[in-house]
């Protein structure tokens, strides 16, 4: 076979697929891509021989670039060898572009690799926003918990999605936070942000949400909604170590809502305290399986 020749026939079969509508084009780029690759670890000898000579594409680069024009340079043609090996073990999306994917070639790890993939998928996040999350290491901030469950495939429950720690934005990752009403205006100035690192499904309701109880006003830090799980989430927050009165406070917020906002088709009300250090030990005693915890770190 002449590998060169099958090559650059697939790059120019690619290229006339630049004018059609993008799905069909980003389609047939991951096809011809996965296919170069293919062709070019048998033209290497296999894949262990091919990790080691990289001569036979430098001379394909020339060739190509000198034919074809731009755009197949070394690095190219060896990201295409690698799109064929990734593929794998990993779940190719034909919504991703070839530009998330060179994101995600960088990496080793194909679970974290699937979890990119996936919330690229499902959340349209471009290529900008997909570069923002893997440096914010979302993957790394989720519970080894989780990770075992995206891998075995199992359902994921709204507690699983919560990344820790949470991190806000503050343009100053050295202040010092001296009330939680500072925290909160740091939270409500990139509030999108900060529902996303909760999970999915997450809409803003207020903000110093007043509750009356008896003859004096209370008021919840954050009330959301989430219309995956069909429910209120109350979030208190604490620029302390979480502590025992924290968890008797959310569940007198988490009933007043249960009992006067939410309705009979709603499920019950989750609440999440945002602390700035845990304790495991405290929430060993916490028998109400509704509240969650998490830290949060300033940026």
């Amino acid at each position: 076979m002449n590998y060169y020749n099958e090559i650059k026939n697939i790059l120019i079969s690619n290229e006339a697929y630049k004018q059609v509508k993008d799905y069909y084009k980003n389609r047939n780029d991951l096809m011809s891509y996965y296919n170069v690759g293919k062709l070019l670890i048998e033209a290497q000898g296999g894949e262990a021989r091919a990790k080691y000579g990289d001569n036979l594409i430098k001379e394909y680069s020339i060739k190509l670039t000198k034919e074809l024009g731009k755009g197949y340079t070394v690095s190219e043609l060896k990201r295409m060898r690698q799109f064929y090996v990734f593929q794998k073990g990993a779940t190719v999306s034909h919504q991703l572009t070839w530009s998330h994917y060179i994101e995600l070639l960088k990496f080793n790890d194909v679970n974290k690799i699937n979890y990119y993939i996936n919330i690229s998928s499902n959340q349209n996040l471009s290529v900008r926003e997909l570069r923002r999350r893997i440096k914010s290491n979302e993957y790394e901030r989720l519970s080894d918990k989780t990770k075992n469950k995206l891998i075995n495939r199992e359902n994921i429950s709204i507690k699983d999605n919560l990344l820790n720690p949470i991190i806000i934005n503050s343009n100053n990752k050295d202040i010092d936070v001296f009330n939680e009403k500072a925290l909160k205006e740091f939270i409500l100035n990139d509030i999108s942000n900060f529902m996303k690192q909760l999970g999915n499904g997450y809409s803003f309701i207020d903000s110093e949400y007043p509750i009356l109880l008896g003859d004096r006003y209370n008021y919840i830090d954050l009330l959301l909604f989430n219309y995956i799980y069909n429910c209120f989430i109350v979030i208190e927050l604490k620029i302390t170590e979480l502590k025992k009165e924290h968890i008797g406070q959310i569940e007198t917020y988490m009933h007043f809502i249960d009992s006067n906002v939410k309705s009979i088709y709603q499920d019950n009300t989750i609440g999440i305290i945002i602390c700035k250090k845990d304790n495991k030990f405290v929430m060993e005693y916490c028998s109400d399986e509704r509240i969650l915890r998490t830290t949060y770190e300033l940026n």
